[in-house]
């Protein structure tokens, strides 16, 4: 079953469960779901593929971090609290994200195979690294522990 036809059907779920948090989260994704369709000249009814939902989920899981972030430099833990809880939500829905650990391999392999030995293409061995990773690590830790490799 495709990400977006799951998600549909998380609907029904949430609405029967009065699951409110769970309710708000799936319905501005399948909101935006029916933006993304638009903006790529398909109709409402068409589905979006498994690697376009899971961007459009990533975006809005951004969007609640960066939330989150800005009303807690703020003081507004108020208003921070219901963002963490979409989030969580959200982050259901996400595959997992490797983990320094397992990321620190890779990034040795694409080191030697790209034959990088200094600091001034880091850049490079960063972008290689999340191409080879495509969505499976966090942009964050994969430049963590690449600079890490030149220590």
């Amino acid at each position: 079953m495709s990400i977006h036809t799951d998600i549909k059907a998380s609907l029904k779920e949430a609405l029967k469960a009065k699951e409110q948090v769970r309710l708000r989260v799936i319905r501005s994704l399948l909101t935006a779901f029916m933006n993304e369709l638009v903006a790529t000249n398909r109709t409402p009814q068409d589905e979006l593929k498994d690697e376009e939902a899971l961007a459009v989920i990533k975006r809005a899981a951004k969007q609640r971090k960066e939330s989150i972030t800005q009303y807690e430099a703020a003081g507004r833990t108020e208003l921070a609290e219901p963002e963490k809880e979409e989030l969580v939500v959200l982050e259901k829905y996400l595959p997992q994200m490797m983990s320094q650990e397992e990321i620190a391999p890779v990034v040795a392999t694409k080191k030697a195979e790209l034959g990088i030995d200094d600091k001034s293409k880091m850049g490079m061995l960063v972008g290689a690294v999340m191409k080879e990773l495509q969505g499976k690590a966090d942009g964050g830790d994969v430049k963590e522990v690449v600079e890490q490799s030149f220590e």
